[in-house]
């Protein structure tokens, strides 16, 4: 697909050469800003926003990917003391892509970083006739984390202004009036202690095709392949302006939305768990002290 005309692309190569150097964080470089106009096109799904390691940096990213877990568990365990001390923030991570993008491979590389006990996992496809007769935040409203967990969205109530939008599942109108109700939720989210990190896997148009062709060759992909993702494609387009739509108008400072450039595996899983971990950091839970005496249970334990 062409890019726009007039428009530069947003990460060129080696951006990463720049980290060392007074850069920002890779939040800050992934964030968009909130309520401005979102062209995709100028985005580059190839970039490695301070990437580690040069020229290519699969070796070094697959590397500084696994040295993230120990910190990333050290600070899930806090998470998760701090709420048994009435601490009621917690983490949701919500993965919106187009298919191939990542979506379950993200999820099970950032699982790999965490105790599960400690994830609450959901996967959202086509509604069930119950929640179809919900509100359709009903249903992602009873998937929500609770204090002290971290909780990945594998698609989310985005697929209701996105797939909506494209496929006129609902009348304009409706769509409409969802960023507004989207808007409003996560404002709410935000203020009873959730901390939202909502990531669009950008994914390239070649990318796709050359990932679909993958299941195509190999007997034992064909599960995840379907005939309706050749359709799809053929409205890239329509979802590419769904998704721009979606990321200005429920971006907000509560709960902005971060491209993560999708076309390189290994980069998409280390920017997830970077963005994951500088989160995590700003939130800094502690361990809650002891509400008893420790000597004095020491010294009943010695005596036993």
């Amino acid at each position: 697909m062409a890019k726009k005309a007039g428009k530069t692309r947003v990460g060129a190569e080696g951006s990463g050469a720049r980290a060392g150097r007074g850069a920002p964080s890779l939040g800050e470089a992934l964030r968009l800003p909130p309520g401005k106009p979102v062209d995709l096109s100028a985005y580059d799904p190839r970039a490695k926003h301070g990437g580690p390691g040069a020229p290519d940096g699969k070796a070094a990213g697959l590397a500084a990917t696994t040295l993230l877990a120990p910190r990333l568990a050290a600070l899930q365990e806090r998470l998760y003391a701090a709420s048994t001390a009435g601490d009621r923030r917690r983490l949701l991570l919500v993965l919106q892509g187009m298919d191939t993008s990542g979506k379950g491979g993200t999820v099970k590389h950032v699982i790999g970083h965490f105790n599960p006990s400690g994830c609450r996992i959901r996967a959202f496809k086509a509604p069930t006739p119950e929640e179809s007769a919900h509100p359709f935040l009903w249903r992602v409203t009873r998937a929500l984390p609770v204090p002290g967990e971290i909780g990945i969205f594998d698609r989310s109530h985005y697929e209701d202004v996105l797939i909506a939008r494209v496929r006129e599942l609902v009348p304009r109108e409706e769509v409409e009036r969802r960023y507004e109700e989207i808007a409003r939720f996560e404002r709410s989210l935000a203020e009873d202690g959730v901390t939202l990190v909502k990531v669009f896997l950008h994914l390239s148009y070649e990318e796709q095709r050359a990932r679909l062709l993958e299941r195509l060759d190999n007997p034992d992909k064909h599960w995840k392949f379907s005939p309706g993702d050749i359709e799809d494609r053929t409205r890239w387009p329509a979802y590419q302006e769904a998704y721009e739509l979606a990321l200005e108008r429920c971006s907000s400072p509560e709960a902005p939305w971060y491209v993560v450039p999708a076309d390189r595996k290994w980069y998409r899983n280390w920017a997830v768990s970077r963005l994951l971990l500088e989160h995590l950091e700003a939130l800094d839970p502690r361990y809650p002290p002891g509400d008893f005496d420790v000597a004095e249970c020491r010294r009943r334990l010695l005596a036993t």
